[in-house]
């Protein structure tokens, strides 16, 4: 499979509710990553669980999903070479307290479940997950 140039990253409702879209925004532009398409949103409980669906039956999914629906998030399609791994370098681990220090986890998350950032982990996972929340006519 080619390699994509791009990655999908939500912020989530914890780094949304405490001011964080900014500087979060702001680390990943100085890293390099262009955006290509963005929006602010609120997802339903229903919308969650299908974007999170991969999760379904694990013991987080609910606790997640249920997260992810309780307050507005901000998506976004980020592009540059090497998209997916780039990316997931610099949110660090889901664990903010097992995440490397300048990390976007370690800087603005609470918990594994409140953890600022999602990002693809997989330019196969990267391309569903744009094509879940971006037409072609949001994407520039």
């Amino acid at each position: 499979m080619e390699k994509s140039n791009q990655t999908l990253t939500l912020i989530k409702p914890y780094a949304v509710e405490h001011g964080y879209v900014g500087p979060i925004l702001a680390r990943i532009n100085k890293a390099g990553f262009r955006i290509t398409a963005l929006k602010y949103l609120h997802l339903s409980l229903e919308q969650a669980e299908a974007f999170y669906e991969i999760h379904r039956g694990k013991n987080f999914f609910e606790r997640l999903t249920r997260f992810m629906a309780s307050g507005p998030i901000v998506v976004a399609i980020l592009e540059k070479e090497n998209a997916v791994e780039d990316y997931r370098k610099l949110i660090g681990a889901t664990d903010p307290r097992k995440a490397g220090e300048g990390t976007l986890r370690k800087l603005f998350g609470a918990s594994v479940v409140s953890n600022a950032v999602h990002g693809s982990d997989s330019d196969q996972n990267a391309i569903r997950e744009c094509n879940f929340f971006f037409s072609s006519l949001e994407r520039f």
